[in-house]
């Protein structure tokens, strides 16, 4: 028994070392896939977190595997800001607002095009990760729309394109410079958001089921 106790401890003292420096990894690779894109070379985000190589590869056997990680990382942090926007704000159109503007910090909209390019969509974690965005986001938006607050044609897909192409400067093409334009262009966009309308909008509102259909059809 009296050599059990050591035992666990020099068991549990690794795990948590090495879940600090699996954070460390995708916090680092996060701020160099916006800043450089998805491409910079692991040995950099290896120097960037303070690990060595091996540890790198130790938690993300290939590229794909760190740079999903980083979305789904991104992606949840979203969620959760939705989350916290539900339950802290009793008016509904100010939380929608605090949802956009907390994604445009979290750089979702630099990182997840990332995915189209770079490893399999279908992937079970992102898919997971992305239908928790996709629910939240509704569900913050139909909240608003039963307050009268938000305007009733316009759907999930219209506020994703909207934020992603005004938060979204190209990775590793100057993200730093253009962060100071980030909020002020969402913020004039969510006022457009604002019921009643002001004019009517050309088209038919865009689900979510338009953003994923291909472009050929």
């Amino acid at each position: 028994m009296q050599t059990a106790i050591p035992d666990q401890r020099k068991v549990a003292r690794p795990r948590a070392d090495a879940l600090r420096n699996r954070e460390r990894i995708v916090l680092a690779a996060r701020e160099m896939f916006v800043e450089h894109g998805p491409d910079v070379p692991l040995d950099d985000v290896a120097r960037r977190a303070g690990v060595g190589n091996a540890t790198v590869y130790r938690n993300f056997p290939d590229r794909d595997a760190l740079v999903r990680e980083v979305v789904c990382s991104v992606m949840d942090r979203t969620a959760r800001a939705a989350e916290l926007a539900l339950a802290e704000t009793g008016d509904a159109f100010e939380a929608l607002e605090r949802f956009v503007h907390a994604s445009a910090d979290e750089r979702i909209s630099a990182l997840c095009p990332m995915v189209a390019s770079t490893f399999d969509q279908h992937h079970p974690d992102l898919e997971a990760a992305r239908g928790r965005v996709e629910r939240l986001v509704a569900e913050v938006m139909d909240r608003a729309k039963a307050a009268g607050q938000l305007r009733s044609d316009v759907d999930v897909g219209d506020l994703m394109i909207a934020a992603a192409q005004l938060s979204r400067p190209p990775a590793g093409t100057g993200c730093v410079s253009a962060d100071r334009f980030v909020h002020r262009h969402l913020q004039l966009f969510l006022d457009g958001l604002r019921a009643p309308a002001r004019s009517v909008l050309p088209g038919a509102a865009v689900t979510l089921e338009d953003l994923r259909r291909p472009c050929d059809e």
